[in-house]
C-alpha cells in the first residue's frame, strides 16, 4: 500500500534461565550480534521461560514498535519440545492476533560445523592434551524428546571422529540416561587418567554452577585422577556464525524444517494442551 512503510523485526528467543546472570548473557550475546545485523531491522531478545519478555510479549513489543515481518531466531542448542511446540504455538496466537502481520520462524542451532571449533577451542583453553588416557564427558542438559537427546550421540561421535586418541563419551545433566555419575564410573573403568567435562551447554545458570560443585566431589573422589570443567559455549566468536547463519536462513526463507506440517507437533497439539516445567535451568 502507499505510504506504508514495511518494517523487519528479528526476535531472538534465549530459553531463560533462574539464575538472572544467564539471562543477561543472552543479552549480552545479542548487543555482540547487532553490529553484523542491518540496521534497518529492528532486534529484540525475548525468552521461553524464567526470563522476561516471554516470545508473545517478545512479539507484541516488536509489533507496538512497527514491524510488519517477525523473524522468530531461537538461540537454542537442539531441537526439541521447545522449539518444535512452545515457540510455534507462541507464533500461532500471534498470527490469529496480528493477521497483517507475517512471521518467519528460524531454526535452532543444531548440528553445525563451527559447533566442532568451540569444543575444540574450550578443550585447549582448558590445557587438555587429547590421548589414550584422556576421557571427554560431552554434557548436555538432557530432555524427554529423543531427537535431541541423539543429537548429542550424533555430535560426539563427530567430535571423536576429529579426536580419536581420547576417549569421547556423551552424558546429560537430567531427566534422561547415561548420567554425569555414570559417565564418569564408566571413564575410571575404560581407564582414564584425565576426566574432561565438557559442557554442550550456550550461557551460564543453576546447572553450570551445580555442575562447578560437582566437579570438585569427583576431584575428592577419585585422588588419582585429574578432573577439568571446561568452560560452556558462551561469546565464542563462532556460536556469532552459527546464529547468523541460521538468521541468513530465515531471511533469504530456506529453513530446512516445517514445523506447521511435523506429524509429532500436531499429534502433541492434540494430546498435550498444558505444558508444565519441572526442570532447572
Amino acid at each position: 500500500m502507499w505510504g506504508v512503510r514495511q518494517m523487519r523485526a528479528i526476535l531472538f528467543v534465549g530459553h531463560g534461565s533462574r539464575d538472572e546472570e544467564g539471562n543477561e548473557q543472552v543479552r549480552q550475546f545479542v548487543q555482540m550480534l547487532r553490529p553484523q545485523i542491518d540496521k534497518t531491522f529492528y532486534v529484540h531478545t525475548c525468552f521461553l521461560e524464567f526470563g522476561v519478555p516471554s516470545v508473545i510479549d517478545g512479539i507484541v513489543h516488536c509489533v507496538e514498535k512497527g514491524a510488519t515481518d517477525v523473524i522468530v531466531i531461537p538461540i537454542i542448542l537442539l531441537p526439541a519440545g521447545h522449539s518444535k511446540l512452545h515457540i510455534p504455538a507462541a507464533i500461532d496466537e500471534a498470527k490469529k492476533r496480528y493477521p497483517h502481520v507475517s512471521f518467519t520462524y528460524g531454526r535452532p542451532l543444531g548440528i553445525h560445523d563451527a559447533t566442532f571449533t568451540i569444543l575444540n577451542d574450550r578443550l585447549q583453553e582448558a590445557g587438555i592434551v587429547m590421548d589414550g588416557q584422556t576421557a571427554i564427558i560431552l554434557l548436555g542438559r538432557g530432555g524427554s524428546d529423543p531427537d535431541a537427546n541423539s543429537d548429542l550421540y550424533k555430535i560426539a561421535r563427530l567430535f571423536w571422529e576429529q579426536n580419536k586418541q581420547a576417549i569421547v563419551e556423551p552424558a546429560f545433566m537430567g531427566v534422561t540416561n547415561p548420567s554425569l555419575d555414570e559417565a564418569v564410573e564408566r571413564c575410571v573403568k575404560l581407564g582414564a587418567k584425565t576426566i574432561v567435562v565438557l559442557p554442550y551447554f550456550l550461557f551460564t545458570g543453576v546447572l553450570i554452577k551445580r555442575l562447578e560443585k560437582r566437579v570438585s566431589e569427583f576431584q575428592s573422589t577419585y585422588s588419582d585422577i585429574s578432573f577439568v570443567l571446561a568452560h560452556y559455549f558462551g561469546f565464542h566468536p563462532s556460536l556469532q556464525t552459527i546464529v547468523l547463519d541460521r538468521l541468513q536462513e530465515a531471511i533469504s526463507n530456506s529453513v530446512r524444517m516445517n514445523c506447521d506440517t511435523c506429524q509429532y507437533r500436531l499429534h502433541v497439539a492434540e494430546h498435550h494442551h498444558h505444558h508444565h516445567h519441572h526442570h532447572e535451568h
